[in-house]
C-alpha cells in the first residue's frame, strides 16, 4: 500500500522527537528511530500540514481508501487565572520541545526561582530540565496528595536528588504580576479524600519569575462527528471509528493509557484491521 504521513510540524517524530525530555533521549535518537522506519519504502511524509487548518478529515476520508489519526493530545489546559498571559508564565510542554530542538541551551531563557505545576512527568521533566538550567530555586506543586501524582516513585526520587522540592495538597490562586512582570504565585492549602477535593482558608505565596502549566493535555477536536469539545476520540477495539473509513490509536484514542508501548500496539492492530478492510474492499 502507498502511504501518505501527514504532520502539523516540520520534522517528524512526535513525542519521542518532541515531548520528552533532552536528558532522557540522547543522540538524535526519535530521529533515527524515524530514518529507520522510511527505510521500509511507500511511505511519503508530508510536513506542515495541520489536520483542521491545512487539510480536512472530509476530504481526506474523501481522497484516501483508509485514514488513521495519531494526533495524541496536542491541547494544553489552563489554570484560568488573572496573568495567565503574562511574561514568564508558559506551557511545559512548550518548554520541553525547544529545549529538544534547541541547538544551543544557552538560548533557552530560564528563570532563577521557577514553579511547575502539575503532578506528572511532564512536570518532573521540566522541573530537572530547569535545575539543569541552572535555575536556583525550582518547585513542582501538585494540587493533590503525592500518592496521587501520576509521575513514578523513581521520577520523583530523580527529581529531589536533582535539587528539586515537590509540594503537595497545593492549588493554584492568584498570579502576582507587576508592571507586566511576574512576581510570586499564591497557593490554597486543599485537602483530597475518597474523590473529595477542599480548598482551605491558608495560602503559600511562592516567588517566581518563572511558571510553567503541567497540568494534563487534551485531544484536539477533528470534528463533531469524531469528538467533540476536546474529548478523546472513541474507536472500536481495532480502533476503527463507527463505520467510516477512519481509524484512531495513541493518546488521542479513548482506549489510550497514555503509554508509548499502548500507543504502538493501537497503531498495529489498527493496521492489521486497515489491511484487512482494503483487501476486502
Amino acid at each position: 500500500h502507498k502511504i501518505d504521513l501527514f504532520e502539523a510540524r516540520d520534522k517528524l517524530g512526535g513525542l519521542n522527537e518532541f515531548g520528552i525530555a533532552a536528558y532522557k533521549t540522547v543522540n538524535n535518537f526519535a530521529e533515527k528511530e524515524v530514518q529507520w522506519l522510511l527505510e521500509i519504502g511507500g511511505i511519503t511524509p508530508k510536513l506542515g500540514i495541520e489536520l483542521g487548518k491545512d487539510i480536512h478529515l472530509v476530504d481526506i476520508e474523501e481522497d484516501y481508501d483508509a485514514v488513521f489519526l495519531a494526533i495524541g493530545l496536542g491541547g494544553v489546559n489552563e489554570l484560568s487565572l488573572e496573568n495567565e498571559e503574562v511574561f514568564g508564565v508558559a506551557n511545559a510542554v512548550n518548554f520541553i520541545s525547544d529545549l529538544r530542538q534547541a541547538n544551543q541551551l544557552k538560548d533557552i531563557p530560564i528563570g532563577r526561582n521557577v514553579v511547575v505545576i502539575g503532578g506528572g512527568m511532564t512536570a518532573i521533566d521540566a522541573g530537572v530540565q530547569s535545575k539543569l538550567l541552572g535555575a536556583e530555586n525550582v518547585t513542582i506543586v501538585y494540587r493533590r496528595g503525592e500518592d496521587q501524582m501520576s509521575a513514578s516513585v523513581k521520577e520523583r526520587e530523580h527529581a529531589t536528588s536533582a535539587g528539586v522540592r515537590i509540594l503537595t495538597n497545593l492549588s493554584p490562586k492568584r498570579i502576582v504580576a507587576k508592571d507586566g512582570r511576574l512576581e510570586e504565585i499564591v497557593f490554597a492549602y486543599a485537602k483530597s479524600k475518597n474523590g473529595d477535593y477542599k480548598i482551605g482558608p491558608e495560602e503559600l505565596n511562592l516567588k517566581a519569575d518563572q511558571i510553567f502549566k503541567a497540568i494534563g493535555q487534551t485531544c484536539k477536536p477533528v470534528n463533531e462527528e469524531v469528538n467533540a469539545n476536546s474529548k478523546k476520540i472513541k474507536t472500536k477495539e481495532e480502533g476503527r471509528i463507527g463505520s467510516r473509513k477512519i481509524w484512531a490509536g495513541g493518546d488521542c484514542s479513548h482506549l489510550g493509557e497514555d503509554l508509548t508501548v499502548t500507543a504502538v500496539a493501537q497503531g498495529r492492530d489498527a493496521a492489521e484491521d486497515i489491511n484487512k478492510f482494503l483487501n476486502n474492499s
